[in-house]
C-alpha cells in the first residue's frame, strides 16, 4: 500500500487512517500521537504552547486552536470520536519540548519546551490515555514521522540549540 505523507506545520493536527504517514519538525513545540490499533487510525498534533494564555471564559466564545496543547488534544479526540474511538482505547506517544535557548531562560520559570512536555503528559493522564513512549526535552530539534498503519513513530534528534558561552579558565 502506498502511503500519503502529511507534513504538519506548527499549530496543525491531523487525524487519519493507515493510508497516511505524518511528519513534522519540533524544537520546543510538542507532538502527541494517538493510535487505535484495532482500527489502525491515529492522530498527531504539533502544538506551540500548552494552553492559551488569554482564554475566553465562555465556551461559546472559544474557537479551538491547534497551537495550544489542550485544544489540539480536544480537536483530535473529537475527530477520533467520529469513528467510535474512545480516548482510553488509544495509545499515546509524546515528542519534543527541547530547550532551544538555554541562555535566555529565567531561573524562576521552566523553559517553554519543558512546560509543553509536562503539560502533554498531564493532559493525557487526565483523559485516561496510556503513554507508551516519550522522547522529550534535551536540546536541538527532532524530526518525527508517525506511520498510522503500524502505530510506529520514528524520532531523530539533531541540531544543537544555542549553547552556553564558553568560559575561560585562569
Amino acid at each position: 500500500m502506498t502511503q500519503t505523507t502529511v507534513h504538519l506545520a506548527p499549530g496543525d493536527y491531523f487525524v487519519g487512517d493507515a493510508r497516511y504517514r505524518v511528519r513534522t519538525l519540533l524544537g520546543s513545540c510538542v507532538s502527541i500521537t494517538l493510535w487505535h490499533a484495532g482500527q489502525r487510525r491515529g492522530a498527531m498534533s504539533h502544538f506551540l504552547l500548552a494552553d492559551r494564555p488569554d482564554r475566553p471564559h465562555a465556551p461559546d466564545l472559544l474557537r479551538l486552536d491547534g497551537r495550544y496543547g489542550d485544544e489540539a488534544l480536544t480537536l483530535m479526540l473529537r475527530r477520533l470520536a467520529r469513528h467510535d474511538i474512545r480516548p482510553q482505547d488509544c495509545q499515546a506517544k509524546v515528542f519534543g519540548g527541547a530547550d532551544m535557548f538555554p541562555r535566555a531562560r529565567s531561573p524562576r520559570r521552566p523553559a517553554v519546551g519543558r512546560r509543553n512536555g509536562d503539560a502533554a503528559t498531564r493532559m493525557l493522564a487526565r483523559c485516561g490515555i496510556e503513554v507508551v513512549s516519550t522522547s522529550l526535552f534535551g536540546s536541538g530539534y527532532r524530526v518525527i514521522v508517525f506511520d498510522i498503519a503500524t502505530g510506529d513513530v520514528w524520532a531523530r534528534q539533531a541540531g544543537q540549540a544555542e549553547q552556553p558561552a564558553a568560559q575561560e579558565v585562569e
